[in-house]
Protein backbone atom coordinates (compact mmCIF):
# COMPACT_ATOMS: atom_id res chain seq x y z
CA UNK A 1 0.00 0.00 0.00
CA UNK A 2 1.45 3.34 -1.03
CA UNK A 3 0.74 6.33 0.94
CA UNK A 4 -0.19 8.82 -2.22
CA UNK A 5 -0.76 12.61 0.35
CA UNK A 6 1.16 13.28 3.36
CA UNK A 7 -0.43 16.01 5.38
CA UNK A 8 1.46 19.70 4.70
CA UNK A 9 0.94 22.97 6.28
CA UNK A 10 3.27 25.91 5.04
CA UNK A 11 1.66 27.89 8.29
CA UNK A 12 3.16 28.15 11.93
CA UNK A 13 1.10 26.41 14.36
CA UNK A 14 0.11 29.04 17.12
CA UNK A 15 -0.13 26.99 19.60
CA UNK A 16 3.62 25.28 19.92
CA UNK A 17 5.05 29.23 18.77
CA UNK A 18 3.70 30.33 22.30
CA UNK A 19 5.05 27.37 23.97
CA UNK A 20 8.38 28.16 22.83
CA UNK A 21 11.51 24.63 23.34
CA UNK A 22 10.23 21.45 22.34
CA UNK A 23 12.09 18.07 22.94
CA UNK A 24 13.53 17.17 19.53
CA UNK A 25 12.63 13.29 18.35
CA UNK A 26 14.93 11.49 16.01
CA UNK A 27 13.96 10.70 12.20
CA UNK A 28 13.90 6.89 11.45
CA UNK A 29 16.78 5.85 9.71
CA UNK A 30 18.01 2.50 8.66
CA UNK A 31 16.64 -0.75 9.44
CA UNK A 32 14.36 -0.81 13.09
CA UNK A 33 12.49 -4.11 14.35
CA UNK A 34 9.35 -3.93 16.77
CA UNK A 35 6.63 -6.06 18.47
CA UNK A 36 4.44 -3.08 17.46
CA UNK A 37 4.44 -0.13 14.89
CA UNK A 38 2.30 2.47 15.55
CA UNK A 39 1.67 5.20 12.87
CA UNK A 40 0.55 8.34 14.03
CA UNK A 41 1.61 10.18 17.38
CA UNK A 42 -1.66 11.89 17.72
CA UNK A 43 -4.11 11.47 20.88
CA UNK A 44 -4.75 7.79 19.80
CA UNK A 45 -1.75 6.71 18.62
CA UNK A 46 -0.25 8.11 21.30
CA UNK A 47 -2.98 6.63 24.24
CA UNK A 48 -2.30 3.15 22.33
CA UNK A 49 1.34 3.08 22.92
CA UNK A 50 1.01 3.80 26.41
CA UNK A 51 -1.77 1.49 27.72
CA UNK A 52 0.35 -1.23 25.29
CA UNK A 53 3.57 -0.38 26.93
CA UNK A 54 1.91 -0.63 30.23
CA UNK A 55 0.54 -4.16 29.46
CA UNK A 56 3.43 -5.50 27.59
CA UNK A 57 6.40 -3.63 29.48
CA UNK A 58 8.78 -6.33 27.57
CA UNK A 59 7.89 -5.64 24.27
CA UNK A 60 9.10 -3.07 21.99
CA UNK A 61 6.83 -0.31 20.66
CA UNK A 62 7.52 2.09 18.11
CA UNK A 63 5.71 5.68 17.60
CA UNK A 64 5.99 6.78 13.81
CA UNK A 65 4.72 10.63 13.17
CA UNK A 66 5.01 12.08 10.02
CA UNK A 67 6.08 15.76 11.34
CA UNK A 68 6.80 17.08 14.75
CA UNK A 69 5.33 15.56 17.48
CA UNK A 70 2.21 17.91 18.37
CA UNK A 71 2.42 20.04 15.69
CA UNK A 72 -0.34 17.98 13.09
CA UNK A 73 -4.08 17.77 13.71
CA UNK A 74 -3.28 17.07 17.41
CA UNK A 75 -1.70 20.30 18.32
CA UNK A 76 -3.64 22.45 15.85
CA UNK A 77 -7.07 22.05 17.28
CA UNK A 78 -8.80 24.46 19.44
CA UNK A 79 -7.96 22.74 23.06
CA UNK A 80 -11.50 22.08 23.90
CA UNK A 81 -11.31 18.63 25.30
CA UNK A 82 -15.12 17.88 24.99
CA UNK A 83 -17.35 15.42 27.69
CA UNK A 84 -20.29 15.23 25.65
CA UNK A 85 -21.66 14.02 22.67
CA UNK A 86 -23.03 17.21 20.55
CA UNK A 87 -25.93 15.23 18.80
CA UNK A 88 -27.92 13.08 21.79
CA UNK A 89 -31.67 12.37 19.82
CA UNK A 90 -34.35 11.64 22.04
CA UNK A 91 -35.51 7.69 21.03
CA UNK A 92 -34.32 4.78 23.34
CA UNK A 93 -31.82 3.82 20.85
CA UNK A 94 -30.40 7.56 20.34
CA UNK A 95 -30.80 7.85 24.26
CA UNK A 96 -28.28 4.76 24.48
CA UNK A 97 -25.91 5.12 21.76
CA UNK A 98 -25.28 9.16 23.38
CA UNK A 99 -25.03 7.50 26.94
CA UNK A 100 -22.36 5.05 25.51
CA UNK A 101 -20.45 7.96 23.35
CA UNK A 102 -20.55 10.44 26.80
CA UNK A 103 -18.84 7.27 29.10
CA UNK A 104 -16.19 7.34 26.16
CA UNK A 105 -16.03 10.92 26.11
CA UNK A 106 -15.40 11.27 30.11
CA UNK A 107 -13.06 8.19 30.28
CA UNK A 108 -10.86 10.13 27.73
CA UNK A 109 -11.28 13.56 30.05
CA UNK A 110 -10.64 11.56 32.90
CA UNK A 111 -7.42 10.07 31.73
CA UNK A 112 -5.87 13.34 30.10
CA UNK A 113 -6.40 14.88 33.72
CA UNK A 114 -4.82 11.86 35.23
CA UNK A 115 -1.28 12.76 33.05
CA UNK A 116 -1.50 15.84 33.51
CA UNK A 117 -1.59 15.62 37.02
CA UNK A 118 0.90 12.78 37.24
CA UNK A 119 3.52 14.13 34.70
CA UNK A 120 3.03 18.00 35.77
CA UNK A 121 1.96 18.77 32.01
CA UNK A 122 2.28 22.53 31.69
CA UNK A 123 -0.72 22.51 29.09
CA UNK A 124 -2.63 25.33 30.40
CA UNK A 125 -5.55 22.88 31.44
CA UNK A 126 -8.65 24.86 32.94
CA UNK A 127 -11.64 23.31 33.85
CA UNK A 128 -13.71 26.32 32.25
CA UNK A 129 -16.62 24.43 30.85
CA UNK A 130 -18.42 25.71 27.02
CA UNK A 131 -20.63 28.49 25.91
CA UNK A 132 -22.20 26.88 22.74
CA UNK A 133 -23.77 30.08 21.18
CA UNK A 134 -26.31 31.51 18.93
CA UNK A 135 -26.17 34.90 17.43
CA UNK A 136 -29.40 34.88 15.82
CA UNK A 137 -32.58 34.55 17.48
CA UNK A 138 -33.76 32.42 14.50
CA UNK A 139 -31.35 29.86 16.26
CA UNK A 140 -33.49 29.34 19.88
CA UNK A 141 -35.03 26.09 17.74
CA UNK A 142 -31.57 24.82 18.45
CA UNK A 143 -30.85 25.96 22.07
CA UNK A 144 -33.86 24.86 22.72
CA UNK A 145 -33.47 21.10 21.64
CA UNK A 146 -30.01 21.07 23.17
CA UNK A 147 -31.83 21.70 26.68
CA UNK A 148 -34.60 19.15 26.21
CA UNK A 149 -31.30 16.48 24.96
CA UNK A 150 -29.31 17.72 28.36
CA UNK A 151 -32.24 17.13 30.64
CA UNK A 152 -33.09 13.51 29.02
CA UNK A 153 -29.52 12.73 29.66
CA UNK A 154 -29.26 14.35 33.34
CA UNK A 155 -26.31 16.77 32.27
CA UNK A 156 -25.73 20.12 34.72
CA UNK A 157 -26.27 23.10 32.66
CA UNK A 158 -27.38 26.54 32.39
CA UNK A 159 -28.96 28.96 29.91
CA UNK A 160 -27.13 32.19 29.81
CA UNK A 161 -29.11 35.03 28.07
CA UNK A 162 -28.18 37.73 25.97
CA UNK A 163 -27.10 40.28 29.06
CA UNK A 164 -25.83 37.98 31.38
CA UNK A 165 -23.88 36.34 27.93
CA UNK A 166 -22.66 40.20 27.66
CA UNK A 167 -20.85 40.17 30.97
CA UNK A 168 -19.23 36.66 30.81
CA UNK A 169 -17.74 37.29 27.26
CA UNK A 170 -17.30 41.13 27.11
CA UNK A 171 -19.28 41.38 23.87
CA UNK A 172 -22.49 41.90 22.75
CA UNK A 173 -22.74 39.48 19.51
CA UNK A 174 -24.09 36.77 20.98
CA UNK A 175 -27.64 36.14 21.48
CA UNK A 176 -27.86 32.73 23.93
CA UNK A 177 -26.13 29.97 25.09
CA UNK A 178 -26.30 26.59 26.68
CA UNK A 179 -23.14 26.56 29.58
CA UNK A 180 -22.04 23.29 30.25
CA UNK A 181 -19.29 23.20 33.17
CA UNK A 182 -17.71 19.92 32.80
CA UNK A 183 -15.53 21.38 29.06
CA UNK A 184 -11.93 21.44 29.24
CA UNK A 185 -9.99 24.25 27.88
CA UNK A 186 -5.87 24.01 26.97
CA UNK A 187 -3.22 24.29 24.59
CA UNK A 188 -3.59 21.04 22.70
CA UNK A 189 0.29 21.44 21.28
CA UNK A 190 1.78 21.82 25.15
CA UNK A 191 -0.17 18.86 25.86
CA UNK A 192 0.53 16.62 23.16
CA UNK A 193 3.96 17.08 23.48
CA UNK A 194 4.13 16.36 27.23
CA UNK A 195 2.02 12.73 26.75
CA UNK A 196 4.73 11.79 24.10
CA UNK A 197 7.29 12.95 26.21
CA UNK A 198 6.33 10.44 29.74
CA UNK A 199 5.25 7.30 27.65
CA UNK A 200 7.21 4.17 28.96
CA UNK A 201 10.52 3.67 28.28
CA UNK A 202 9.39 0.43 25.57
CA UNK A 203 8.23 3.13 23.44
CA UNK A 204 10.58 4.37 20.83
CA UNK A 205 9.11 7.94 18.74
CA UNK A 206 10.72 8.82 15.55
CA UNK A 207 9.39 12.17 14.32
CA UNK A 208 9.46 13.85 10.61
CA UNK A 209 9.49 10.06 9.62
CA UNK A 210 6.67 9.45 7.38
CA UNK A 211 5.23 6.19 6.36
CA UNK A 212 5.60 6.41 2.60
CA UNK A 213 4.39 2.75 1.91
CA UNK A 214 3.13 -0.39 4.07
CA UNK A 215 3.26 -3.77 3.67
CA UNK A 216 0.94 -5.91 5.74
CA UNK A 217 1.56 -9.21 5.31
CA UNK A 218 2.50 -11.71 7.76
CA UNK A 219 4.83 -9.74 8.85
CA UNK A 220 4.59 -5.27 8.78
CA UNK A 221 7.08 -3.53 7.01
CA UNK A 222 6.86 -0.02 6.21
CA UNK A 223 9.12 2.33 4.49
CA UNK A 224 10.22 5.88 5.49
CA UNK A 225 12.33 8.25 3.50
CA UNK A 226 15.56 7.05 5.60
CA UNK A 227 14.94 3.71 6.22
CA UNK A 228 12.32 0.65 7.00
CA UNK A 229 10.54 -0.10 10.01
CA UNK A 230 9.80 -4.38 10.59
CA UNK A 231 6.82 -5.49 13.16
CA UNK A 232 4.70 -8.28 14.45
CA UNK A 233 1.50 -6.16 14.16
CA UNK A 234 0.30 -2.70 12.78
CA UNK A 235 -1.87 0.21 14.81
CA UNK A 236 -2.98 2.90 11.95
CA UNK A 237 -4.18 6.47 14.02
CA UNK A 238 -3.71 8.50 10.83
CA UNK A 239 -6.93 9.77 10.44
CA UNK A 240 -7.87 11.79 6.67
CA UNK A 241 -4.41 10.37 4.88
CA UNK A 242 -6.10 7.21 5.23
CA UNK A 243 -8.10 7.30 2.58
CA UNK A 244 -5.95 6.06 -0.22
CA UNK A 245 -5.62 2.68 1.52
CA UNK A 246 -7.36 -0.25 0.50
CA UNK A 247 -7.91 -1.16 4.48
CA UNK A 248 -9.91 1.63 4.73
CA UNK A 249 -12.21 1.66 1.82
CA UNK A 250 -12.75 5.00 0.90
CA UNK A 251 -14.44 5.34 3.65
CA UNK A 252 -13.65 8.48 5.53
CA UNK A 253 -12.40 12.31 4.24
CA UNK A 254 -10.86 15.07 5.21
CA UNK A 255 -11.33 18.49 5.90
CA UNK A 256 -9.31 21.64 6.99
CA UNK A 257 -10.35 24.42 9.53
CA UNK A 258 -8.59 27.72 10.08
CA UNK A 259 -7.68 29.30 13.37
CA UNK A 260 -5.90 32.57 14.50
CA UNK A 261 -4.35 33.48 17.64
CA UNK A 262 -3.92 36.97 18.85
CA UNK A 263 -1.13 38.46 20.60
CA UNK A 264 -1.57 39.20 24.50
CA UNK A 265 -3.90 42.07 25.14
CA UNK A 266 -2.45 44.87 26.75
CA UNK A 267 -3.65 47.00 29.75
CA UNK A 268 -5.44 49.60 28.01
CA UNK A 269 -7.27 46.62 25.79
CA UNK A 270 -8.39 44.48 29.04
CA UNK A 271 -10.10 47.69 30.29
CA UNK A 272 -12.39 47.83 27.21
CA UNK A 273 -13.92 44.17 28.08
CA UNK A 274 -13.60 43.92 31.82
CA UNK A 275 -11.52 41.75 34.00
CA UNK A 276 -12.65 38.11 33.04
CA UNK A 277 -11.81 34.33 33.50
CA UNK A 278 -10.83 32.19 30.18
CA UNK A 279 -13.75 30.78 28.24
CA UNK A 280 -14.72 28.99 25.33
CA UNK A 281 -17.30 28.86 22.59
CA UNK A 282 -18.84 26.73 20.32
CA UNK A 283 -21.72 27.97 17.74
CA UNK A 284 -24.79 25.91 17.05
CA UNK A 285 -23.67 25.47 13.41
CA UNK A 286 -20.08 24.14 13.32
CA UNK A 287 -19.28 24.39 9.75
CA UNK A 288 -20.97 28.10 9.56
CA UNK A 289 -20.23 30.01 12.66
CA UNK A 290 -16.93 31.08 14.56
CA UNK A 291 -15.38 29.03 17.22
CA UNK A 292 -13.62 31.28 19.93
CA UNK A 293 -12.18 30.84 23.08
CA UNK A 294 -10.07 33.48 25.57
CA UNK A 295 -7.50 32.37 26.91
CA UNK A 296 -5.24 32.36 30.54
CA UNK A 297 -2.93 34.27 28.57
CA UNK A 298 -5.03 37.15 27.67
CA UNK A 299 -5.40 36.09 23.93
CA UNK A 300 -8.39 35.41 21.87
CA UNK A 301 -8.71 31.99 19.54
CA UNK A 302 -10.50 32.57 16.15
CA UNK A 303 -11.53 29.71 14.59
CA UNK A 304 -14.10 29.54 11.14
CA UNK A 305 -13.84 28.00 7.96
CA UNK A 306 -14.17 24.18 6.60
CA UNK A 307 -12.32 23.81 3.56
CA UNK A 308 -12.57 20.24 2.04
CA UNK A 309 -8.70 19.01 1.45
CA UNK A 310 -8.71 15.71 -0.13
CA UNK A 311 -4.84 16.80 -0.76
CA UNK A 312 -4.35 16.94 2.72
CA UNK A 313 -2.49 20.25 1.59
CA UNK A 314 -3.29 23.85 2.80
CA UNK A 315 -0.75 26.78 1.12
CA UNK A 316 0.32 30.21 2.61
CA UNK A 317 -2.18 32.17 0.25
CA UNK A 318 -5.07 30.11 1.49
CA UNK A 319 -3.71 30.33 4.77
CA UNK A 320 -3.47 34.09 4.70
CA UNK A 321 -7.29 34.60 3.19
CA UNK A 322 -8.39 33.59 5.90
CA UNK A 323 -5.83 35.40 8.56
CA UNK A 324 -7.60 38.41 7.12
CA UNK A 325 -11.51 36.72 7.56
CA UNK A 326 -10.83 36.03 11.11
CA UNK A 327 -9.34 39.42 11.68
CA UNK A 328 -12.73 40.92 10.39
CA UNK A 329 -14.81 38.37 12.35
CA UNK A 330 -13.18 39.15 15.53
CA UNK A 331 -13.79 43.22 14.80
CA UNK A 332 -17.63 42.46 14.26
CA UNK A 333 -17.58 40.26 17.70
CA UNK A 334 -14.95 43.01 19.31
CA UNK A 335 -15.51 46.00 18.21
CA UNK A 336 -13.83 47.60 20.72
CA UNK A 337 -10.17 45.77 19.99
CA UNK A 338 -9.74 46.76 16.54
CA UNK A 339 -6.27 47.25 17.50
CA UNK A 340 -5.54 44.05 18.85
CA UNK A 341 -3.02 42.47 16.58
CA UNK A 342 -3.29 38.37 14.97
CA UNK A 343 -0.46 36.71 16.01
CA UNK A 344 -0.39 33.30 14.22
CA UNK A 345 -2.94 31.83 11.48
CA UNK A 346 -2.43 28.05 10.34
CA UNK A 347 -5.00 25.34 9.21
CA UNK A 348 -5.83 21.75 10.87
CA UNK A 349 -6.77 18.31 9.66
CA UNK A 350 -10.19 16.31 10.90
CA UNK A 351 -10.94 13.42 9.77
CA UNK A 352 -14.77 12.73 8.95
CA UNK A 353 -17.02 9.46 7.69
CA UNK A 354 -20.47 9.75 6.02
CA UNK A 355 -22.13 8.50 9.01
CA UNK A 356 -20.51 9.86 11.99
CA UNK A 357 -19.15 7.04 12.90
CA UNK A 358 -15.81 5.85 13.44
CA UNK A 359 -12.87 3.22 11.86
CA UNK A 360 -11.72 1.19 15.18
CA UNK A 361 -10.89 -2.19 15.40
CA UNK A 362 -9.12 -4.69 13.90
CA UNK A 363 -8.55 -4.85 10.12
CA UNK A 364 -6.65 -7.70 9.23
CA UNK A 365 -4.97 -10.58 11.13
CA UNK A 366 -2.07 -8.41 12.61
CA UNK A 367 -3.43 -4.74 11.95
CA UNK A 368 -5.73 -2.33 14.35
CA UNK A 369 -6.71 1.15 13.08
CA UNK A 370 -8.20 4.15 15.03
CA UNK A 371 -9.72 6.51 12.84
CA UNK A 372 -12.32 9.07 11.51
CA UNK A 373 -12.49 11.03 14.77
CA UNK A 374 -15.32 14.05 12.94
CA UNK A 375 -13.90 16.58 15.66
CA UNK A 376 -13.40 16.13 19.20
CA UNK A 377 -10.43 14.24 18.86
CA UNK A 378 -8.66 15.28 22.18
CA UNK A 379 -10.63 13.25 24.37
CA UNK A 380 -12.89 10.64 21.70
CA UNK A 381 -9.23 9.51 20.28
CA UNK A 382 -7.62 9.25 23.74
CA UNK A 383 -10.83 6.76 24.76
CA UNK A 384 -10.52 5.39 21.48
CA UNK A 385 -7.05 4.65 21.41
CA UNK A 386 -6.28 3.00 24.89
CA UNK A 387 -9.67 1.18 25.01
CA UNK A 388 -8.20 -0.49 20.94
CA UNK A 389 -5.09 -1.35 22.93
CA UNK A 390 -7.40 -3.61 24.86
CA UNK A 391 -9.07 -4.96 22.39
CA UNK A 392 -6.10 -6.22 20.74
CA UNK A 393 -4.70 -7.60 23.49
CA UNK A 394 -7.77 -9.33 24.45
CA UNK A 395 -8.02 -7.27 27.88
CA UNK A 396 -11.82 -7.29 29.50
CA UNK A 397 -12.82 -3.57 29.43
CA UNK A 398 -16.45 -2.80 29.41
CA UNK A 399 -15.61 0.49 26.67
CA UNK A 400 -15.16 -1.93 24.23
CA UNK A 401 -18.65 -2.50 23.79
CA UNK A 402 -19.56 1.36 24.17
CA UNK A 403 -17.11 1.28 21.20
CA UNK A 404 -18.58 -1.18 18.97
CA UNK A 405 -21.73 0.14 20.14
CA UNK A 406 -21.13 3.56 17.39
CA UNK A 407 -20.83 1.09 14.56
CA UNK A 408 -18.39 1.27 11.77
CA UNK A 409 -18.15 3.82 8.90
CA UNK A 410 -20.30 3.42 6.24
CA UNK A 411 -19.33 3.36 2.28
CA UNK A 412 -18.44 6.93 0.62
CA UNK A 413 -18.88 7.48 -3.14
CA UNK A 414 -16.14 8.24 -5.35
CA UNK A 415 -14.32 11.02 -6.44
CA UNK A 416 -15.79 13.52 -7.72
CA UNK A 417 -18.85 12.36 -6.82
CA UNK A 418 -17.65 12.92 -3.36
CA UNK A 419 -16.17 16.62 -3.67
CA UNK A 420 -19.66 17.37 -5.26
CA UNK A 421 -21.35 15.98 -2.24
CA UNK A 422 -19.38 17.22 0.54
CA UNK A 423 -18.57 20.86 -1.32
CA UNK A 424 -22.19 20.83 -1.72
CA UNK A 425 -23.55 20.32 1.44
CA UNK A 426 -20.50 22.63 3.22
CA UNK A 427 -22.03 25.44 0.92
CA UNK A 428 -25.77 24.71 2.07
CA UNK A 429 -24.51 24.73 5.64
CA UNK A 430 -23.10 28.15 5.21
CA UNK A 431 -25.95 29.55 3.34
CA UNK A 432 -28.96 28.15 6.42
CA UNK A 433 -26.48 29.71 8.95
CA UNK A 434 -25.18 32.91 7.54
CA UNK A 435 -27.12 35.01 10.21
CA UNK A 436 -24.29 32.95 12.70
CA UNK A 437 -21.42 34.74 10.93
Amino acid sequence: MKIKHLPFDQSVNGWSAIIGDRLDYPQQQGKTTADWLIIGAGYAGTAFAQRLAEQRPDEHIVLLDAGEIGDNASGRNSGFVIDLPHNIGTSTAELEKAAAYRRLLQFGVAHLQEQVARHGINCDWSSAGKYHCAVSPKFNGLIDAYVRELNNLGEAYQVVEKDELARRLGTHFYHRAVYTPNCILLNPAALMQGLVAYLPSNVTVYANSPALSIDAGARIRVETPHGEIRARRLMMAINGAARGLPLFKGRLFAIATFATLTEPLNAQQLQRIGDMADWGVTPVNALAGATLRYTRDRRFLIREQVNFTPGLTTGALETGRHARRHAAIFARIFPQLKDVAMAHTWSGLISVTRNGAPIWGQLADNVYAAAGCNGSGLSKQTAAGRILADFALGEDNPLIGDMQSLGQANYLPPRPLLDIGVQGYLARERWRARSER
